[in-house]
């Protein structure tokens, strides 16, 4: 079985999700897809004819973000014909998945030369109704496995373990910080790309959502954000987030602590990450960056449904025969901050190793590109340090996670 090396990874600045607030909300989404595959098309001289697939990771399949967005976004990137595409959804998990398919394709002996990424436009959301998962019309699943609204389940979470809102507050605070200094820093440069235009206009170029000058004083008079939520009737049966919860833990009093300051951000994204096989890699004189060692999923409880990423890093550590101890530097998606903050305590991480360029709560979390944007900058990141393993993991709905460890190549 061949190895699957990581040959290049960029992706675009995070814009505001919002419509008449986002540099990137007026774009389409198949060009924002383009937009990162032309650019590591171009960075990588990849004769694209012979790219096996690109297969992308968007969670939102719908509108403007339907028809195979990872072939479409291909075709207007300018690939050959030949060059066939796919695009999957595993919620928030989309774009880990998206290059553990794409590295399973490689190793293998599908294909030589896949491209890995996502996209999420969550601009485009509110196009047509959603019901993933918590569908009046679907009471047989809502029945079996009551789905809250996440943010209702990152407080029940919170509630559970004992997190209190002092901790996430600062968590919100660590991120922010962390992502000003990288940015200031150029952490980031090396993968960033612009985004331009149809016309040949500039339309972001930089971070978009990130805010400096947050304080601990300004986190703590936020109000909780989906305290009102939990109690919102979904049916004329006065069905609750709060109910549903309710089902699987009876007499839980949910604290509410999150908030839109220690939750993640609302934003348009792309990335794409390029892998190659080794003898196709050596044939065409492409220097590989890192190589995947070991990728992993995992479910767990669709209730509380953000509890997944300790057993997906505990199951993907198992696989490589490795222990937390071996690992330079983790990225844990901050889809809010309990998830982050349960994940370092029950792995008893060294908080200097856990996502050290802020995360989502600074950043925004564009839903199917966030998994090979943390990949990326995962990459980045060993090489600044000289490190040398990296395990990237994020929760999904539906009480999921995938995870990977990839391994930086010197030289």
């Amino acid at each position: 079985m061949s190895e699957a090396w990581i040959i290049d990874a960029c992706r675009t600045p995070r814009g505001i999700g919002k419509k008449g607030k986002g540099a990137l909300a007026d774009e389409h989404p198949q060009h924002l897809g383009a937009t990162v595959l032309k650019a590591i098309a171009e960075r990588n001289s990849l004769d694209t004819a012979e790219v096996d697939d690109v297969i992308f990771g968007t969670s939102a399949q719908r509108g403007q973000q339907g028809g195979d967005l990872a072939r479409m976004a291909a075709l207007e990137a300018g690939y050959d014909v030949l060059s066939s595409g796919v695009t999957l959804d595993r919620f928030c998990g989309s774009g880990i998945t998206s290059v553990q398919f794409a590295a399973a394709n490689i190793m293998s002996g599908i294909g030589d030369l896949v491209i890995g990424g996502g996209c999420e436009m969550m601009s485009t959301y509110g196009q047509e109704k959603q019901s993933p998962f918590i569908d009046s019309d679907n009471l047989v699943l809502r029945d079996m496995h009551p789905q809250p609204h996440q943010g209702v389940c990152a407080d029940a979470i919170a509630t559970l373990e004992g997190i209190d809102r002092a901790a996430v507050d600062q968590l919100a605070l660590v991120s922010q910080e962390r992502a000003a200094h990288a940015i200031a820093n150029g952490h980031f440069d090396k993968s960033l790309v612009p985004v331009y235009r149809n016309d040949g206009s500039l339309a972001l170029d930089r971070e978009e959502f990130p805010r400096p000058g947050t304080t601990l004083e300004g986190l703590s008079e936020l109000k909780p954000s989906f305290e009102a939520l939990a109690d919102y009737p979904l049916d004329e049966a006065g069905t609750t987030f709060r109910s549903l919860v309710l089902k699987k833990f009876p007499g839980l009093a949910i604290n509410h602590i999150h908030h839109a300051g220690n939750s993640s951000g609302v934003v348009d994204g792309a990335a794409a990450v390029l892998l190659a096989s080794p003898d196709y890699a050596r044939a065409h004189g492409l220097k590989p960056r890192a190589r995947v060692v070991a990728m992993a999923n995992i479910g767990d409880d669709p209730t509380l449904m953000l509890n997944a990423p300790v057993p997906a890093a505990n199951k993907v550590l198992a696989k490589a025969g490795m222990q937390v101890s071996d690992i330079d530097l983790f990225e844990i998606n901050e889809a809010f901050a309990v998830v982050a903050e349960k994940f370092i305590r029950d792995l008893n991480l060294d908080r200097d190793k856990v996502n050290v360029n802020g995360g989502a709560m600074a950043l925004g979390h564009p839903i199917g590109a966030t998994g090979s944007i943390l990949i990326g900058t995962m990459v980045d990141e060993l090489e600044r340090q000289d490190k040398q393993f990296g395990l990237v993991t994020m929760c999904a709905a539906g009480g999921m996670a995938p995870a990977i460890i990839i391994e930086r190549i010197q030289g």
